[in-house]
């Protein structure tokens, strides 16, 4: 999958931020950092650049002045279709290698292993 996302000039990080936004709900940073497992300044880092190459925008919201939310732009949605087609193909690529029930068991040792690492 890591190759398939680089080939966008996307990043793991991107990846997520964007895979959150795809709701096209607008999300506060807030909320953003906690969803995608970044702190706060590493999260305002990967934004801005998303923001210069114009997959998302941000906006101040209508209910609070002094929060922003940030919504995925139209480019940044045709970047996670293209992007999720890659990781789909991808997935099922290691499926065919190890067949369904193997890969089931990848797929918890994986989940198993991502719930028990420390947070950093």
């Amino acid at each position: 999958m890591t190759r398939s996302i680089c080939d966008e000039e996307c990043t793991e990080e991107h990846w997520r931020i964007l895979q959150v936004l795809s709701d096209e709900q607008g999300h506060s940073m807030g909320e953003l950092a906690e969803v995608v497992l970044l702190n706060h300044p590493a999260l305002t880092k990967n934004m801005d650049k998303l923001v210069n190459r114009g997959l998302v925008q941000r906006s101040v919201d209508p209910l609070d002045n002094r929060r922003v939310l940030v919504f995925i732009s139209d480019l940044g949605k045709a970047t996670v279709n293209r992007l999720n087609r890659r990781v789909n193909a991808h997935h099922s690529a290691i499926e065919e290698a190890l067949g369904p029930r193997k890969t089931t068991q990848l797929k918890r040792l994986l989940e198993t292993f991502i719930s028990q690492a420390p947070q950093h």
